[in-house]
């Protein structure tokens, strides 16, 4: 909604009250909704905007406020108190069991129900469903099955009503009650820490309204000790295995209002605990997450002990292996190619690293096809799964994520493939290296054999992981195992701009940014106001390349930006692309502050390990069903089932981060740069997303933009210990 006019300060209170015919928006976060109200007293339906912390269809609202007129939506009725009640009307009864509150449930069966049982039906649901089979279409499975969603509603409602004492969401409640189950009162009562540490979307901050709701003091230690906790925790989202000790007391002093001494104290408890491990990070005296310090020392035993072993290919005559190979795939190794292969064929652990158009895929070609000569069992794995599809495209050979590859364990979260019961292979080959984090890098060497080799090939000069470490870098810095860093741009790659402008982004240039003279596939598109620019890109997205190009506007073309906020930020261009792409598309569902559709893009944003799938992996919307609250999303030929309380775990992806195209490759790539984006300006992001796109790259926006990236070479610092475990 745009800012609404500001009020007069004298203009006299009012109270509204009526039933929600519409949830329009609701941000589970904040609280902010836009409703539509069948008011008393008023004819037509009325725009109510609020904040309540759970609201759904059918329940009815009294709310005290002002009426203002928003510049673009009309009048409205701005609440400053909103309460919401239970339905009790057969008109509201229907529309709350309608709006997917129980799953199995929706608008044809809310109206058989109510038509059946009048405002009786929660008594009849509750205490004597098998009257339910009186309403024609539900047999025994369909009754179970909402006899056990209401029953777990009810749970729910429960939770939710002490949440919502203490300024909690419904979104969240479910969260708590999935994890903790009938204990979750209990749970919260004991410790309300515990949810920062146990929930995904449920930070410190809203466990210490409910804590100091609760009379936890300021400076209780169990509060003081769950800020330092949440401190690393915030450092380990922004990629820090550790922090040094003189960086973490002012965060944890800024977070907590209590005195130096306290989070000291804190600080050694949490050690003494072993939640927290004192050590040097980078020379300095630093506070590690425990696991995250154990996953460091863990990777760099590996590493070492793997390397002191002979590898199962010893013995083979690389000058022959190398002219054997060139007349098999009809190629001429160049001489940087030829070395790499002879130090891959007498190490056991070896890096391959470069940019683009230096050679990698033809050279990781040519040592698999020597290797799988002497019939070694050789595996192939990269972080996201379009990666894997890229290396398996490369190579002729099968490539699986590294998730797939290490078989989740879909009950307790972790993986199958461990020392215990280790991968079968002589050699394991990981493509998109810069991109594994460290828990992920440690897991999957703790699966590999003892006997087996290891080959890492990435692009040092990408951004670095998401998640916590920069494994790569820290890998290469160390300078303890054997690397081949090729630089020569082959010919062939030197003819496409894409190839040239990544090279002159990388070198810290402005690539050439002149219109060319004929078909090309490197393109920019000189616009200075950011709201011309975001107009524009969607007509090049939906019309110009499509018609030129001929790709796909949804299946081919992605939009990559530098982050989520601003005009040309991913939320606002998502919302544009999906409107001009995917509009009419019904039947249509809205959760989070989000819309689905059948035919809509999206990315799934956090790991779940139950239906397989992961962060930053894209499809595409099969189906919305209103009737039993699920949406089905293909991705590339799997089907996976979200009800409609789990949409937060999806987002569209018409315009994503560039954090989040990592790994990936695109036939085009269309990337907004701004000086709106400043804080993301930076050379190994733009150099990221450049290197993202196949056969066409666009870039809109200020030439400006463009030159601030290339010129700030300067990259986050991480504070990391793995270097130093490797030396």
């Amino acid at each position: 909604m745009a800012k609404s006019e500001r009020p007069q300060q004298d203009v006299p209170t009012e109270l509204l009250g009526g039933l929600i015919e519409r949830v329009t928006f609701h941000n589970d976060n904040n609280g902010f909704c836009v409703l539509r109200i069948k008011a008393r007293g008023h004819r037509d339906l009325v725009t109510l905007v609020g904040h309540a912390a759970a609201v759904t269809a059918g329940e009815w609202i009294t709310a005290s406020g002002i009426w203002v007129t928003d510049r673009d939506h009309g009048l409205q009725f701005k609440a400053a108190f909103l309460k919401v009640s239970a339905p009790t009307s057969r008109e509201g009864i229907e529309k709350y069991l309608g709006s997917g509150m129980i799953r199995g449930i929706g608008p044809v069966y809310a109206k058989k129900l109510v038509k059946a049982f009048g405002e009786q039906v929660f008594t009849v649901i509750e205490e004597t469903p098998e009257r339910l089979a009186e309403v024609d279409g539900i047999g025994p499975i369909r009754r179970e099955r909402m006899v056990a969603a209401w029953a777990d509603q009810k749970v729910i409602r429960e939770i939710m009503l002490f949440l919502h004492t203490h300024g909690v969401g419904t979104a969240r409640a479910v969260r708590i009650f999935k994890t903790y189950g009938i204990d979750a009162v209990r749970i919260m009562t004991e410790n309300p820490y515990r949810l920062a540490r146990d929930i995904h979307g449920i930070g410190f901050k809203t466990a210490d309204a409910i804590a100091m709701k609760m009379g936890i003091a300021q400076n209780a230690p169990i509060r003081v000790q769950a800020g330092i906790s949440y401190a690393l925790m915030e450092a380990r989202d922004d990629g820090h295995c550790g922090l040094p000790h003189e960086a973490l007391t002012p965060l944890a002093e800024q977070l907590l209002e209590v005195p130096i001494d306290a989070i000291e104290a804190a600080i050694a408890a949490e050690i003494q605990e072993g939640t927290l491990i004192a050590d040097q990070v980078q020379n300095t005296p630093g506070v590690f997450l425990a696991p995250l310090y154990r996953n460091e020392q863990g990777i760099a035993q590996i590493l070492k002990k793997l390397c002191a072993g002979q590898a199962p290919w010893s013995g083979i005559a690389a000058d022959a292996a190398m002219d054997w190979v060139q007349k098999r795939l009809d190629i001429v190794l160049a001489d940087s190619q030829k070395a790499a292969i002879r130090m891959v064929l007498q190490e056991k652990v070896a890096l391959i690293t470069g940019g683009p158009g230096v050679g990698k895929t033809t050279l990781v070609n040519a040592i698999l096809h020597i290797l799988d000569a002497k019939k070694l069992r050789i595996v192939l794995a990269a972080p996201t799964g379009r990666a894997a599809k890229r290396m398996s495209e490369t190579t002729g050979k099968e490539a699986k994520t590294i998730h797939r590859l290490l078989e989740i364990n879909p009950l307790g979260g972790g993986f199958k493939r461990r020392e215990d019961y280790p991968l079968e292979c002589d050699l394991l080959v990981l493509d998109e290296c810069s991109m594994i984090d460290v828990p992920l890098m440690h897991a999957l060497l703790k699966a590999l054999p003892p006997t087996a080799g290891l080959l890492m090939v990435g692009d040092p000069d990408q951004l670095p992981s998401v998640g916590p470490g920069q494994v790569l870098a820290d890998l290469i810095a160390a300078q303890t195992l054997p690397e081949v860093h090729l630089t020569e741009v082959f010919r062939q790659a030197a003819q496409s701009r894409i190839i040239r402008a990544a090279h002159q982004i990388h070198a810290g240039h402005l690539p050439d940014l002149r219109p060319p003279e004929k078909l090309s596939d490197f393109y920019f598109i000189d616009v200075e106001d950011p709201a011309e620019a975001a107009d524009k890109l969607v007509k090049v997205v939906t019309t110009h390349i499509p018609r030129r190009f001929h790709l796909n506007p949804l299946r081919d073309i992605q939009v990559l930006c530098p982050m989520n906020r601003s005009a040309l930020g991913a939320r606002a261009l998502n919302d544009a692309l999906q409107t001009a792409l995917n509009g009419e598309s019904t039947p249509l569902v809205e959760k989070f502050g989000r819309r689905f559709a059948p035919g809509d893009k999206v990315m799934q944003i956090q790991n779940d390990y139950e239906k397989d799938v992961f962060n930053g992996d894209i499809g595409f919307v099969q189906a919305v069903d209103t009737e039993e609250n699920t949406l089905t999303v293909d991705f590339e030929d799997r089907m996976v089932s979200y009800g409609f309380g789990e949409l937060d775990l999806l987002q569209p992806a018409y315009a994503i981060t560039v954090h989040k195209s990592q790994g990936s490759e695109y036939p085009a790539v269309v990337i907004p740069l701004s000086t709106q984006h400043y804080p993301m300006l930076q050379r190994n992001l733009l150099y990221t997303a450049v290197t993202r796109g196949k056969t066409l790259v666009i870039l809109i926006g200020q030439k400006k933009a463009v030159a601030m990236a290339t010129r700030n070479g300067s990259s986050k610092r991480r504070w990391t210990k793995l270097c130093d475990w490797m030396i």
